[in-house]
């Protein structure tokens, strides 16, 4: 993988999208050499399909980090906390949680430094009053399109659909 590769990567990333139109917008890449390097992307495994779904250690991103963040309370530090934390190098998932830990941050990182780096980051919000990190040993299950973990029957549901009807 080379810097065009995580040019094509990064802007499928931020816009969403595997348009080579789209991409070359972005990146000023020729969109043929776009086709040519998702198509080896796609050949070696790192782009598992369409819909965007990366292999993150072939993506060099293979350390996957997972913070309990406890923020200090205050009116709307939900947002503004939140948005700190997501603005951070690596960090992929903010969410904001009930009990006892204010946010969970997912970050997906390419080594040691950058782990360093993550926690430095977090402690340099002056809201952020404590941090707990735990490595990732391994994935039993990534995400992927959120529809591919439900049923039909629950996204029918989800969606107020009756599905009893033989609409298509």
């Amino acid at each position: 993988m080379d810097e065009t590769d995580v040019r094509i990567l990064k802007a499928m990333a931020d816009h969403g999208t595997v348009s080579p139109n789209d991409i070359k917008e972005q990146t000023d890449i020729p969109k043929s050499t776009i086709y040519y390097r998702i198509d080896k992307m796609k050949e070696d495994g790192t782009i598992r399909n369409e819909i965007f779904d990366l292999d993150n250690d072939r993506a060099g991103l293979g350390i996957t980090i997972i913070s309990e963040v406890i923020a200090t309370y205050d009116a709307e530090y939900h947002t503004t906390v939140g948005e700190k934390l997501a603005d951070i190098d690596g960090v992929s998932h903010v969410y904001f949680m009930m009990g006892d830990t204010d946010f969970i941050v997912i970050s997906h990182l390419p080594d040691q430094d950058h782990v360093e780096d993550l926690i430095s980051s977090f402690e340099a919000i002056d809201e952020v009053e404590r941090t707990s990190s735990q490595y990732t040993i391994s994935t039993t299950k990534t995400g992927g399109n959120v529809f591919s973990n439900h049923d039909l029957e629950t996204l029918f549901a989800a969606h107020d659909i009756d599905a009893t009807t033989d609409e298509p």
